[in-house]
């Protein structure tokens, strides 16, 4: 395969969009994300910044039109701009952006835009200070809040709040954030949560909600006119008859997406995911270190993953782990 090619699965699907974690550190603890007491990564496990833009090109090389940097949470990576920078440069890439909890945006957002970062995930599962510092353990709203107005006034476009509702923890916000999002002129995306590493705050089992079930409370107030657009990422969008805010939904148990997925996903470690919800992966660290600066073993690498990517993921709603890494190792 050479550059500009197409990567293809067993499945005649495309990968198309790449999320690169950057960190597995973070300055909030969510609940449905993190255990209290993590431990992280030492740094010599963690892919280092030039590893990293060298796997980022690697895939725009390879016709990846769209990659995501995550995290942990990428703002709290030293020299994350420099990436940022270096990635945005890089030819063939349509579309670039972040996730974040927007903590840090008010520092880093003017940067981010000028080095070539368009977009923004900012993820936001409440609007009361107290229950946002219960969700995240150690957030702050109103710097998350300030965050939101920082990348406004930077010059970002269709900013995109991301919720985790969680049964009675956040379900009665729903409409709130809805209403947050209008007044702000953001998109927002409700997701279901993924049973991804062993939790202690709660029973998943206990505090799913489906996305049909938020798409009910919303449309109380809200009516939702289904739209045909469709984006690199898994959200179904909806629109508002008086307001341009879009509202999507992301559902991994209620409305499986796997037939059209078009995502791999890169661990802070360097391991290739080829499934969110299967621990099917390639270890493209080791193939950086044994074969350092050599672009064409990595490509070939990425290449003979594709056939390890599943047909589908198989997530249920009972509380089981599926997935034992939690999500700030995986890469939001």
């Amino acid at each position: 395969m050479q550059a500009g090619q197409q990567l293809i699965d067993d499945f005649g699907r495309r990968v198309s969009y790449v999320r690169i974690s950057v960190t597995d550190r973070c300055d909030f603890r969510c609940v449905y994300c993190m255990s209290e007491e993590m431990t992280f990564l030492p740094r010599a496990q963690v892919l280092t910044l030039e590893e990293i833009a060298m796997v980022a090109r690697a895939f725009t090389e390879l016709g990846v039109e769209k990659i995501r940097l995550t995290g942990g949470e990428p703002l709290v990576r030293r020299g994350i701009e420099q990436l940022v920078d270096e990635i945005g440069a890089m030819p063939g890439l349509n579309d670039f952006t972040m996730t974040t909890n927007g903590a840090s945006l008010r520092k880093h957002a003017k940067q981010l835009y000028a080095s070539g970062l368009r977009r923004l995930n900012i993820s936001l599962d409440s609007l009361d200070a107290e229950r946002f510092k219960q969700l995240t353990r150690t957030g702050d709203l109103a710097k998350v809040i300030d965050g939101i107005h920082a990348a406004q006034e930077a010059g970002f476009k269709r900013i995109k709040l991301n919720a985790v509702i969680l049964k009675g923890r956040n379900d009665d916000e729903v409409i709130d954030l809805v209403t947050f999002a209008r007044q702000e002129n953001l998109d927002i995306s409700f997701i279901e949560e993924m049973p991804l590493g062993d939790v202690s705050d709660h029973s998943r089992a206990e505090t799913f909600y489906s996305s049909d079930d938020v798409q009910a409370l919303i449309e109380s107030r809200y009516p939702l006119i289904p739209t045909t657009e469709t984006t690199p990422g898994p959200s179904r969008y909806f629109k508002m008859a008086d307001s341009d805010s879009r509202v999507g939904f992301i559902s991994p148990h209620s409305h499986n997406f796997c037939d059209t997925c078009n995502r791999v996903r890169v661990t802070v470690e360097g391991r290739l995911l080829l499934c969110l919800g299967n621990e099917h992966s390639v270890d493209l660290r080791a193939v950086l270190r044994r074969h350092p600066g050599n672009m064409q073993a990595l490509k070939e690498a990425i290449i003979n993953a594709l056939p390890l990517k599943p047909e589908r993921h198989h997530f249920t709603t009972d509380g089981d782990v599926q997935v034992v890494r939690f999500m700030n190792m995986t890469g939001g």
